[in-house]
């Protein structure tokens, strides 16, 4: 039989983290799950950690993902690969607490309608040290909340309310619908992502959000990053994204929605230069 949760990994040059990704992924609480995991013909170890963990049988390998097609390439590649009713997306160099899996596993259990859970996270540097305790899911939307009104919510908050993929739970169905992780804006891949998700699926029984405040994740920020990488372009490809979203769902991204939200993320991408420079990134 299928297991209900596929915690997908798509590894690219983590050797330095990977280990402990996977010893995250593979230490929950939760029983019924797979780990799926396919290394982006990386040029560093990480093809040997993996090889670390082949012994598990919950640990799917995939063949190396072939090189080229950025982030969007790689994460299709081991989403699609899932055979679990819920997938998790995994970087790796990200970490997933125990109780993570049967903490949201719960909540789809408990509201039918769910198609996106996400939980708040740590952001920690690259030796694992916290920077900052407790980031996103802000209070307004804990709980349940129509997916459009948590969509309207991210835009004007300028910032990805969402969080990254280790903090998020999602529909297998409801991302196959969508052609799976749209790239379009590179930068917000993920948020682009479960936008469309959460709002494609409301007119299939499904699409509310359900926000929790309990930091179940933690997210590295590292000078080798990709989302570090592409910091210089992340205004104009968060704008991008609001442009869109209005233009297809005006009635869920009024102008006055994306004008704030649009002025926010680039007071939010000049604040996130500043701390990537603080922390020793700035230039990489």
């Amino acid at each position: 039989m299928s297991p209900r949760v596929s915690v997908v990994i798509p590894a690219f040059n983590n050797a330095d983290y990977l280990h402990d990704t996977l010893a995250s992924a593979l230490n929950q609480r939760y029983v019924d799950y797979e780990v799926v995991i396919a290394d982006h013909s990386s040029d560093d170890d990480t093809a040997a950690v993996i090889d670390r963990f082949a012994d598990d049988k919950r640990l799917r390998v995939l063949s190396p993902t072939t090189p080229g097609g950025g982030a969007q390439h790689n994460w299709n590649r081991v989403s699609r690969a899932a055979r679990g009713e819920l997938i998790k997306l995994l970087p790796g160099d990200d970490l997933i607490s125990p109780a993570m899996l049967s903490t949201q596993v719960a909540v789809f259990d408990r509201h039918p309608t769910v198609t996106l859970c996400a939980t708040r996270r740590r952001l920690v540097n690259g030796d694992g040290a916290t920077i900052i305790t407790a980031r996103g899911v802000p209070r307004t939307i804990v709980g349940l909340h129509r997916g459009a009104d948590a969509v309207r919510a991210t835009v004007r908050a300028g910032s990805n309310l969402f969080g990254e993929p280790g903090c998020v739970m999602i529909r297998r169905e409801a991302l196959e619908a969508i052609g799976w992780w749209d790239g379009t804006n590179s930068y917000v891949i993920d948020e682009r992502s479960y936008c469309r998700a959460l709002l494609a699926d409301e007119g299939r029984g499904h699409g509310d959000f359900y926000g929790l405040a309990a930091p179940l994740a933690s997210f590295r920020v590292s000078g080798g990053q990709w989302s570090v990488r592409l910091s210089a372009s992340q205004a104009a490809q968060v704008v991008a994204f609001h442009d869109y979203l209005a233009a297809q769902y005006p009635q869920v991204v009024r102008p006055v929605d994306r004008c704030v939200g649009n002025a926010r993320a680039r007071l939010m991408a000049q604040a996130r230069r500043l701390v990537y420079t603080a922390l020793g990134f700035a230039g990489r």
